[in-house]
């Protein structure tokens, strides 16, 4: 959310948290706390949890910004009105931000099961997570970051509740069900339902065999069933039940982590899930193994060429050729609209500590801008320009213009508004048995195109550099620069 512009840019990120707010300051992300919260933050970053979380990587770093640096960012952001008596601190920023409606299942469970371990970690030294949402992390290539450090409160030692249960059903568990057992995509869910779904939802999707089997009978089927029998609120719902002592209390909240973590693990995505492009690059490969050989050893010699630091892999699959760009030193952000190849790249990417973020994000209809002012959550688009170097689009281009009727010169616009150096790409002829495939007998709509079209199309906006015929002559490799 736009919150104020003077001489340099200052943006309001966040909105919906009382205690603080994050903002945008020419680059830097820096977090603006309220002095109500200055002694809950500073024990949340004394907490042993915590700093070791941080050495590991999976808890934000946060530093103080103070002296004559901090009054620099106080009169910079005039236009927002910040307490004299709070303070800032700065965070670094993940190499590429993402959103719930961006990740694949196996993303949202490893997010989930990073919060039930900081809510289990947390309650050793008598503190807990206010708030249990998939918007508090986010991804340094396939790890979960937990980002938001004013989530984390005190608690009393005799409390056995977590407040967020309720939440982190609707955001975590309940999603993960609508997904493995009716087959809703994450971007349904999320784009529409940004505080997860509700147990009825799910209810009413469920046959009455499975709303009385686990998880969903203590999930969906009790609240549902208590939901409709209480519809008045009480405020004792929510009153705070201490118990006798604090071993008390820590073995009734690990029952209920642990319960939460199975519910977690029944959600969690069939290894052996499939969809039409899941095994493409296995058994059903279409082409011989030394055609595709040849088509890496292309593909490495013009990564070894422009030494990426940053790449785009459009139309990733399982992440194949993503891995070979971090081979070459690349960061690879990789996006495909099937997620369960989303998932897929993600398990490789986990399996062999490989920099790659793997997004379920369509190019030809990508993520929009959603939220509060349509600001809260930003563009795909908008985060990618001129964060890749390269951009690499292999055996991609003719689905967006076959299958999403896309005009090769808007493909062209598009990648050239993203501002790559370099550009890798795979033409894949008409007359390629994978094209007529995915054309299904509309084969004389495209009898334009050609290798000569298709050349001429992209140098209106780069300078091709490299033009290799694979022995396959249906399809050719390039390396393109931005002019």
């Amino acid at each position: 959310m736009e919150v104020a512009k003077t001489q340099t840019d200052v943006r309001c990120l966040s909105l919906r948290d009382p205690e603080g707010q994050l903002f945008n300051y020419e680059g830097r992300l820096l977090r603006y706390v309220h002095p109500h919260g200055a002694e809950a933050l500073k024990r949340t970053l004394n907490s042993p949890t915590v700093i070791e979380r941080t050495k590991n990587g999976s808890f934000i770093p946060s530093r103080y910004v103070k002296g004559d640096e901090e009054n620099v960012l106080r009169s910079q952001a005039s236009g927002i009105s910040l307490s004299p008596d709070g303070f800032v601190l700065e965070h670094p920023r993940v190499r590429f931000q993402s959103f719930p409606h961006e990740w694949c299942p196996e993303m949202l469970l490893a997010a989930g099961q990073l919060t039930l371990d900081l809510v289990r970690e947390l309650a050793e030294e008598g503190l807990g997570l206010k708030d249990a949402t998939p918007h508090n992390i986010q991804f340094e290539g396939p790890n979960p970051v937990f980002v938001d450090v004013l989530s984390v409160e005190e608690r009393s030692d005799r409390d056995p509740t977590w407040v967020p249960f309720a939440q982190f059903v609707r955001n975590f568990v309940n999603p993960l069900l609508a997904n493995k057992y009716f087959g809703l995509p994450l971007d349904m869910l999320f784009l529409t339902h940004r505080d997860g779904i509700e147990p009825e939802m799910l209810y009413q999707m469920a046959s009455p065999w499975r709303r009385l089997t686990r998880p969903f009978l203590s999930l969906v089927t009790v609240p549902t069933w208590l939901a409709r029998r209480n519809k008045r609120y009480s405020a004792k719902t929510y009153e705070a039940r201490l118990v006798d002592s604090p071993e008390k209390a820590r073995f009734i909240l690990g029952t209920f982590i642990k319960h939460l973590s199975r519910a977690l693990d029944v959600g969690a995505p069939k290894a052996s899930k499939q969809s039409t492009w899941s095994d493409y690059m296995g058994a059903d490969l279409p082409y011989a193994k030394e055609e595709f050989a040849e088509k890496e050893q292309v593909v490495a010699e013009y990564l070894q060429a422009v030494q990426p630091k940053s790449l785009l892999d459009v139309g990733c699959n399982g992440g194949y050729f993503s891995r070979l760009a971090t081979q070459h030193g690349a960061s690879v952000v990789a996006i495909d609209y099937d997620p369960a190849v989303v998932g897929q790249t993600w398990n490789l990417a986990r399996r062999e500590n490989l920099d790659i973020l793997p997004l379920r994000v369509d190019l030809t209809r990508p993520t929009p801008s959603v939220g509060w002012k349509n600001s809260e959550n930003s563009s795909f688009l908008s985060r990618s320009e001129g964060k890749f170097d390269t951009v690499m689009m292999l055996a991609v281009i003719h689905h967006m213009m076959v299958s999403e009727g896309i005009p090769l010169p808007e493909i062209v616009s598009l990648i050239a508004q993203l501002g790559p150096k370099s550009l890798i790409l795979e033409y894949v002829d008409p007359q390629d048995d994978t094209f007529k495939q995915i054309a299904r007998g509309r084969d004389a709509l495209y009898h334009y195109l050609s290798p000569e079209s298709f050349e001429r199309a992209w140098s209106q906006r780069f300078n091709i550099v490299k033009k290799t015929p694979l022995k396959r002559k249906t399809r050719c490799l390039y390396l393109l620069t931005l002019k």
